[in-house]
């Protein structure tokens, strides 16, 4: 069986990595998510029936045998994948408290200060230079992990969605949503 995602250190300076914090996530769903169908095969037992070489003889629609014992499918979900959910969520959680929190660090405000100062000073006249009135202000990096939270937590969405649907195929669970399903297991952690 997989192994859950570890936490990784959170500071903000991880957080401001972006490198750092894409290759944790891009990990983390590489290892779970993306690889869901594997880990749920590993969860059967090979040749529990032996073979049967009348199985070839037909056409199979249905895949007999595919669905995981619910036991197994529950202890997947307790031990490995909602804990790994976990971590992304927390990571995520922290870094967007982080990127709505004031930056007294930031490396380049004095640069964005002076710069701002600058285009308010400029005298700007459209009849000789048309473009000569465009500022583009450099964004905080604290607005660029805003915008990458955004993204990261659409993604992560769409991932959870699409393992909790091939959950739902293989393991025959109940049709509730992944957000109710991991909401009750944190809630059972949290005791």
């Amino acid at each position: 069986m997989s192994q859950p995602s570890s936490s990784p250190r959170l500071t903000p300076q991880f957080c401001f990595n972006q490198t750092a914090l894409r290759d944790f996530l891009r990990i983390s769903r590489g290892t779970i998510d993306d690889s869901i169908a594997q880990n749920l095969n590993a969860l059967l037992t090979p040749a529990q029936r032996g073979f049967d070489p009348t199985s070839t003889s037909t056409r199979q629609l249905a895949t007999p045998g595919r669905s995981i014992p619910p036991e197994q499918c529950g202890q997947f979900k307790e031990k490995v994948l909602f804990p790994s959910w976990a971590v992304r969520s927390d990571v995520l959680d922290y870094c967007a408290g982080v990127a709505t929190s004031p930056d007294p660090y930031d490396p380049d405000s004095v640069i964005r200060q002076i710069e701002d100062s600058k285009a308010r000073e400029r005298v700007v006249d459209e009849r000789l230079d048309p473009y000569s009135g465009r500022y583009f202000p450099q964004e905080a990096r604290t607005e660029s992990l805003a915008m990458l939270m955004r993204n990261e937590r659409a993604v992560e969405k769409i991932i959870r969605m699409r393992t909790w649907s091939l959950i739902g195929e293989r393991c025959t669970t109940s049709h509730e949503s992944a957000d109710k399903a991991f909401g009750k297991w944190r809630a059972t952690q949290r005791r």
